[in-house]
């Protein structure tokens, strides 16, 4: 999938894992368990001193090979200045990885209250789910374009560090494709970089003993590889994927999301989603699943 040589110059290059996103998603929590593993770890820096680190963290930290940084609202001009910076970043420098975290209202409302602290949005008469809401307005361009999006609403202390692990875990060699199966009904999936409808197909939901089921049904499964226009899309996809996922990677991408969509993200997706996944995978790939509407 790629040479020697493109591992051993992925190697020389500084990871630059930028974390940002929500007031109380567990950004500073995060950035803490990936200093615990080895990452020069910088939290809240200025704007003016955010932009200096970003443009060559190399004249920061010296040698250090990986670098976490979380940056956010707190900082004076944060939202208004963070797209720019992202797009004067020179990524073929470094491995540059942004990370966005976020979380239910109801779970930031809950850690908030629990810890008592003031949302750095909120105060001076605006109400805590107010500056929560505002928050996460101002931030919709940024989360738009992160590499990757995890929602902490259901995280434990000790999820954060399972997930953020799991999530990051390094592999020279190696770019790690998120399949996403979902509805067209309940819209797209924000952090998607290739997109495939597969509305066209007949729509189990129509037949009685499958509607139910999920694309993880084998009844489901039989049903679709059933017709001939299904069998066909999936040997194109797989064709097409095998294709452009080193080349992607050869951009020195770390994360690719391909996201699946049907009416209501409840059969074909996911039938799709699985099987390109262990297709995939089979060949080399490191994939992962996520049906966002398959219980809906």
């Amino acid at each position: 999938m790629s040479s020697p040589d493109d591992a051993n110059n992925r190697a020389e290059r500084l990871r630059l894992l930028l974390i940002t996103g929500l007031s109380g998603s567990g950004k500073s929590t995060a950035g803490k368990a990936l200093e615990d593993v080895g990452y020069y770890y910088v939290d809240n820096l200025p704007v003016p001193l955010l932009r200096i680190f970003l443009m060559d963290p190399r004249a920061q930290v010296g040698d250090r090979s990986r670098v976490a940084v979380v940056a956010d609202v707190r900082a004076t001009g944060f939202a208004e200045a963070m797209p720019e910076i992202l797009q004067q970043i020179q990524r073929g420098r470094m491995e540059l990885i942004l990370l966005f975290l976020e979380a239910t209202e109801e779970a930031l409302v809950r850690r908030f209250s629990e810890t008592r602290r003031s949302h750095p949005m909120a105060g001076e008469g605006r109400p805590l789910v107010d500056g929560i809401r505002l928050e996460r307005v101002l931030l919709a361009e940024l989360r738009g374009a992160a590499d990757l999006v995890l929602d902490s609403s259901n995280w434990s202390i000790h999820d954060f560090r399972r997930e953020i692990y799991r999530e990051l875990e390094e592999d020279g060699d190696s770019m790690i494709v998120s399949f996403i199966s979902f509805g067209f009904k309940h819209g797209l999936p924000t952090t998607s970089n290739l997109v495939f409808d597969l509305r066209f197909l007949p729509n189990p939901y129509f037949v009685p003993e499958l509607r139910e089921l999920t694309g993880r049904d084998a009844e489901v499964t039989r049903f679709l590889e059933e017709q001939e226009e299904y069998e066909d899309l999936m040997a194109r996809l797989e064709e097409l994927l095998t294709f452009l996922l080193p080349r992607y990677r050869r951009e020195n991408r770390s994360y690719l999301t391909v996201a699946i969509g049907c009416t209501g993200g409840r059969h074909r997706s996911v039938a799709a989603c699985e099987r390109l996944a262990r297709s995939l995978g089979e060949a080399g790939f490191r994939v992962r699943v996520v049906h966002r509407d398959a219980n809906l």
